[in-house]
């Protein structure tokens, strides 16, 4: 490739997310039910404190190009939050992928739902074959540097939550305490609850004062109950009204002088 003086961003030269393929029909897991519930719990609580709407970005089973040395390589995490870019792509179209070198941004979290067929690869436990890309535990790890990498067992209901520390990923005791994220000031815990009408445990987001970030159904409700509670002020207001007039006649008029 022709190097121009001074040299072109990769951003301007290697594929974008047009360019670049966004789903593999050959591509196994994802599929089932819980694949899909909990992602979108996920995004629907995902809601950071100090970062507006519009500079948050979640994404479900969506490719992730990592290397700009080998454009075509991906991974697909189950879900995954950056947050500090735009919601959309050059903040005008919906992304077909998340490419790295063109965004700028990498992930601050990923987490993954263990399926038999990834387990191994999602624990780190397989290793890189020669001439092969790298296995999803050392992209996570070693190249994009994720600080907060969650794997979460529906079989068994295990949560495991591992952060960076000297470069390598540690594992984090979570057992008297959930995983609080002081960046974004919102922490990821179990919840037991029912969403879309299935009662298990959920990985679900909470703010610093313990409480359960409402989903979208939740938020709705909470609206109409304050608009419910509104309007019956309103109503109160008009019938205490009526009773005044009832009882008093017509209410003096303002901003006259008495004589």
């Amino acid at each position: 490739m022709y190097q121009t003086n001074p040299p072109r961003s990769p951003k301007e030269i290697l594929p974008t997310m047009y360019d670049l393929k966004s789903e593999d029909p050959e591509e196994l897991g994802g599929s089932d039910q819980f694949h899909i519930y909990q992602p979108r719990l996920l995004e629907e609580t995902f809601r950071p404190a100090n970062y507006p709407l519009d500079k948050v970005f979640t994404g479900t089973d969506l490719n992730l190009y990592y290397d700009p040395c080998h454009t075509q390589w991906y991974k697909r995490p189950d879900w995954f939050a950056v947050v500090g870019v735009s919601w959309l792509y050059e903040e005008k179209d919906l992304r077909l992928s998340y490419v790295i070198w063109q965004e700028g941004v990498d992930p601050l979290i990923v987490v993954e739902l263990l399926s038999p067929g990834t387990e191994k690869e999602d624990l780190g436990q397989t290793l890189r074959e020669v001439n092969q890309p790298p296995t999803k535990w050392e992209v996570y790890e070693q190249v994009l540097r994720v600080p907060y990498y969650v794997i979460f067992n529906r079989y068994t209901n295990e949560l495991q939550v591992f952060t960076l520390q000297a470069e390598r990923y540690q594992p984090v005791d979570i057992t008297n305490s959930p995983l609080w994220i002081p960046s974004i000031e919102l922490g990821l815990g179990l919840w037991q609850g029912r969403y879309e009408g299935i009662e298990r445990l959920w990985l679900h987001w909470f703010d610093e004062e313990g409480n359960w970030i409402p989903t979208t159904v939740e938020r709705e409700e909470q609206k109409r109950k304050q608009l419910n509670e509104e309007q019956r002020r309103v109503a109160t207001l008009q019938a205490e009204l009526a009773r005044y007039q009832n009882t008093f006649g017509k209410l003096p008029e303002s901003g006259g002088s008495a004589e």
